[in-house]
């Protein structure tokens, strides 16, 4: 004579005699990921696919679903060596109790992130790559001019807008009206006979400061 052991899993009877809307609620929450799963890789496909008719119908919807958390790129087996450097800065603007506009100092970014991953055994991806790369992906999306002609240049403009208000809001609370980043691009460092990094001239550092932008009233 066989007994059943304490602890046995409930079988399928056991899970219909659940609450009606806990089995439509579970039944339709399964449903939902396998079609958002579906649905990101077919768009995954699209992006890493060779141009097609289908791509090129949809690239508006696929370039907004991928770009910029889910960019595909054969960089990730053979990364190109960064060849420079940016130090990036922001600076707001808010308007006082009377009316007036109050711009504040630069407030450097890159340093903040530098200063987290240095000596940092598990240094974060954040602070390793998110304002690196989305100061990469608006100047892929704008080159030398600072006025977005497409939506993938608009939404690299916001994000990389958003995560310069995020980090400085973070440490000076308060309100913004606008932003400004001031990028100062220099040449990687190079090493001598003696294995010291060679000082960079004043000379080669370009700088670029881009425009003031809005910061939406509503938040970001």
């Amino acid at each position: 004579m066989t007994g059943q052991q304490g602890g046995a899993q409930p079988g399928p009877d056991e899970l219909s005699r659940l609450p009606f809307p806990l089995r439509a609620a579970t039944k339709g929450a399964v449903v939902l990921l396998v079609c958002v799963s579906l649905l990101h890789m077919f768009f995954l496909f699209l992006h890493v696919a060779p141009p097609n008719q289908i791509s090129q119908r949809y690239a508006r919807q696929v370039q907004s679903w991928v770009y910029p958390l889910f960019e595909q790129n054969w960089r990730l087996f053979a990364p190109e060596p960064e060849s420079s450097v940016p130090q990036i800065s922001a600076r707001t603007v808010r308007t006082t109790a009377d009316g007036s506009q109050r711009i504040s100092g630069w407030f450097d970014l890159t340093a903040v992130d530098d200063a987290e991953v240095r000596h940092n055994p598990f240094p974060s991806h954040t602070n390793q790559n998110m304002l690196r790369r989305a100061w990469t992906g608006y100047l892929e999306s704008h080159g030398n001019s600072d006025e977005s002609y497409s939506d993938r240049a608009v939404m690299w403009q916001e994000y990389l807008r958003n995560i310069a208000v995020d980090r400085i809001t973070a440490t000076r609370p308060g309100a913004v009206d606008g932003v400004q980043l001031r990028v100062l691009t220099s040449p990687v460092a190079a090493f001598d006979a003696t294995g010291q990094r060679r000082p960079v001239s004043r000379s080669v550092v370009d700088t670029r400061n881009l425009p003031w932008w809005k910061v939406p009233a509503h938040g970001h």
